[in-house]
């Protein structure tokens, strides 16, 4: 069995508040399969603590500092590259409680920003968009705290996610982001690796999306387990370059993966 394993959240362990069915026996699985476990959301609205304390809520078997999120991500490279700017946050105010709670510099006026960030926010208005332009320039770095356009909500049903967020702040500036935190950019990858204490090529990520956790565990020489029980259908893997070693209808199934070991 791989020493570590990557393990998303929404679509793979939970849909909104309640678990997939089977999850935590699941997990339970993964832990005795493994030295180092890590859930991973690309969902910025909480950190990794925070996360911590939902699964165990839930009846997930969990360890402090075994959950990180895109925020997480965000906050360690804001505070690595961008230490004494000022950040303008299109988002919610649960991703700049995260921010705030790191020691990043956030500012409420758009022409003071030093950088714009737009993450999720189920409260995007039009002002919103105003703000970016106020805020934006060529020398204002635009970053996304994660590309999910949409995430599993209640019963499984698609909710538009950061990526809508950030795709409209690029349209209305004209833009690409010139960079997006979160799965699966390398310093997520990073992030992860870094946490379990493992190379890439020993780990397991099991999720739900194919662009995010499949596509990061593919590009970092990773052993990668699709679950049918989020955003991914069997069409769309048939339609994808991305190939996952696995594919289970859901987490509950993953004794079949680790019986081949």
């Amino acid at each position: 069995m791989s020493r570590g394993v990557i393990v998303d959240l929404d679509g793979t362990v939970y849909h909104g508040d309640d678990l997939v069915p089977g999850a935590a026996t699941a997990v339970d699985s993964l832990r005795a399969a493994s030295e180092s476990l890590l859930f991973f959301s690309n969902n910025p609205t909480r950190s990794g603590a925070a996360y911590v304390d939902r699964l165990a809520d839930l009846g997930v078997t969990v360890r402090p500092g075994e959950a990180c999120s895109a925020a997480d991500v965000t906050a360690e490279y804001l505070r690595a590259r961008h230490a004494d700017d000022d950040v303008f946050l299109v988002g919610t105010d649960s991703i700049a409680e995260v921010l705030d709670t790191e020691g990043v510099a956030l500012t409420d006026e758009p022409e003071r920003a030093d950088v714009l960030l737009a993450g999720w926010s189920p409260d995007f208005h039009y002002d919103d968009m105003v703000d970016a332009l106020r805020a934006y320039d060529e020398t204002v770095p635009f970053l996304g705290t994660d590309p999910d356009r949409t995430f599993p909500g209640e019963n499984g049903l698609p909710t538009p996610g950061s990526g809508a967020i950030v795709n409209a702040v690029a349209g209305v500036l004209e833009a690409e982001p010139d960079l997006i935190l979160g799965k699966p950019s390398r310093r997520a990858t990073q992030a992860a690796l870094d946490r379990l204490g493992v190379p890439a090529s020993d780990c397991l990520v099991i999720g739900d999306r194919l662009s995010t956790d499949i596509a990061m565990g593919e590009r970092a020489g990773m052993e990668t387990a699709l679950v049918l029980s989020g955003v991914t259908t069997r069409a769309d893997l048939a339609d994808s370059d991305v190939a996952p070693d696995h594919v289970l209808d859901s987490i509950a199934e993953i004794d079949t993966v680790l019986s081949d070991r």
